[in-house]
């Protein structure tokens, strides 16, 4: 092509009006990323901050900026426009080649999914390729690579669900024992995955029906999780808490290959590309998310009672309290650590105050000591925020050790107009885990309901104290 023509396409195809050959698609989509990454590199050395990743979690979508990171995202944003107007076209493009409707572009934008989106536009053929006669549903080739699959449904869901079964547990295995790594690749595309090749081996050698694939597919997770737990990599609560994003994905996965299957595609080509395709599409996921890290952010999780005690009562039993009765809350049942007592060695700035959990004690040395208004402190020392559910005497899967931490908290004491006080407790925390607003729900009601069990023993203290006099 020669270099007046190679403009003339790159118009059109910005213009939405070419159609994009697999080659094409896969070149071009591999300099816009090469491209992308030195804008963003001179974007944030312009504002003085170093490239790590940043707005490569807001694409991914499990990093948004908080207010401290509005002096950057504005203009890293601002520099990504053209790139995602790029990207849009070069896969509204590519459909239009493979004679798709162009509407399924924007899969472009969903995060984590359009990476397998993005394999599957270059393994598919063009239309030109899918409109010719079409062969028998199994081809040679395809049959000595996959004629041990059986023909029966239940014989192909059963191996179709092992299948991926052992594959999710090795790459779980992989991915948070060596790289202790609890995020896109571990919650979104391991789970999309497993629907898209247990829906695929389900549906070689005939169709069979959307609600079979996802039964398989549901058959896969739950077989899954039984090897996690025997194999002693999780416990049973960490994977019920996984599961409901799990199982979504996994759904989807499903419908996205009975999707392909269902099409004049997958019988015109050698069906060991689609699973090409997904098997790269973990490993494209990881190297993404380990090469674009950054810290996890700091929150605040804020709970308050209103206390029927002056701040003066109330103060002495912040400080340091006595044993909490045993938890009734359903969530403290499951092995999620809670408060048991409180204690302080010292007297102001610099006293350590100790928070005793169900596995062991939070360290708090006294940062601003205003009686009786306010007591902060910062945590330098934390134990496990919970203990695993397992039919082993104990596991200790990574994520116990440094994936939920509690960096200060503090505790603010404000009068009321009828002599009462209003007792706000803050802790400020980050976690390792993504996507982090899934997650977060899932954190914010833990140190919500951690909050209120010892709000509620303060004030039971302080009104009992004060009732005395």
């Amino acid at each position: 092509m020669k270099p007046w023509s190679r403009l003339r396409w790159v118009s059109s195809v910005l213009r939405f009006q070419a159609s994009v050959s697999r080659l094409e698609f896969f070149v071009a989509l591999l300099v816009c990323l090469v491209l992308k990454q030195g804008v963003d590199r001179w974007v944030l050395q312009s504002l003085g901050r170093s490239f790590n990743g940043h707005i490569w979690g807001v694409v991914m979508g499990g990093v948004l900026p908080n207010r401290e990171d509005l002096s950057w995202a504005g203009p890293l944003l601002a520099a990504s426009l053209p790139f995602v107007w790029a990207g849009l076209a070069l896969t509204a493009g590519r459909l239009r080649a493979m004679g798709r409707s162009v509407a399924w572009a924007l899969l472009f934008f969903v995060p984590v999914v359009k990476f397998l989106f993005a394999l599957l536009l270059v393994a598919l053929p063009d239309a030109a390729g899918v409109n010719a006669p079409i062969p028998p549903r199994l081809s040679g080739e395809a049959s000595r690579w996959f004629g041990w699959i059986p023909r029966g449904r239940w014989g192909a869901a059963a191996v179709g669900a092992l299948l991926s079964a052992v594959f999710g547990a090795l790459s779980i295995f992989l991915i948070t024992q060596f790289l202790e790594a609890y995020g896109w690749a571990l919650f979104v595309a391991l789970p999309l995955l497993i629907g898209f090749l247990t829906t695929l081996v389900h549906n070689h050698h005939e169709l069979r029906t959307p609600r079979e694939s996802i039964l398989a597919t549901l058959a896969a997770l739950a077989l899954l999780g039984g090897i996690l737990i025997m194999a002693a990599i999780e416990g049973l609560i960490c994977l019920l808490m996984a599961s409901p994003i799990a199982v979504v994905l996994a759904v989807i996965g499903s419908t996205l290959a009975q999707m392909l299957v269902s099409q004049r595609w997958v019988r015109r080509m050698q069906e060991g590309r689609l699973f090409s395709a997904g098997i790269l599409f973990l490993p494209l996921v990881v190297a993404t998310e380990w090469g674009f890290r950054s810290p996890p952010e700091i929150r605040p999780v804020v709970t308050e009672v209103t206390i029927a005690a002056p701040p003066e009562t109330v103060w002495r039993h912040v400080v340091s309290f006595s044993d909490l009765p045993p938890p009734t809350e359903w969530m403290f049942q499951t092995g999620i650590a809670y408060p048991i007592r409180a204690r302080l060695e010292g007297r102001g700035v610099g006293a350590i105050r100790y928070c005793e959990f169900s596995t062991g004690p939070f360290v708090e040395p006294i940062e601003v000591w205003d009686e009786p208004r306010r007591l902060a402190f910062s945590v330098t020392a934390y134990p496990a925020p919970m203990e695993e559910w397992t039919p082993y005497r104990h596991i200790h899967p990574p994520h116990l050790d440094g994936f939920l931490v509690s960096k200060r908290g503090q505790f603010e004491l404000k009068p009321t107009d009828d002599g009462g006080t209003r007792l706000v407790g803050t802790t400020w925390y980050q976690h390792g885990l993504l996507p982090e607003s899934y997650w977060r729900l899932w954190s914010d009601a833990v140190l919500h309901r951690i909050h209120a069990r010892v709000l509620n023993h303060i004030r039971s203290l302080a009104e009992a104290e004060s009732s005395r006099r």
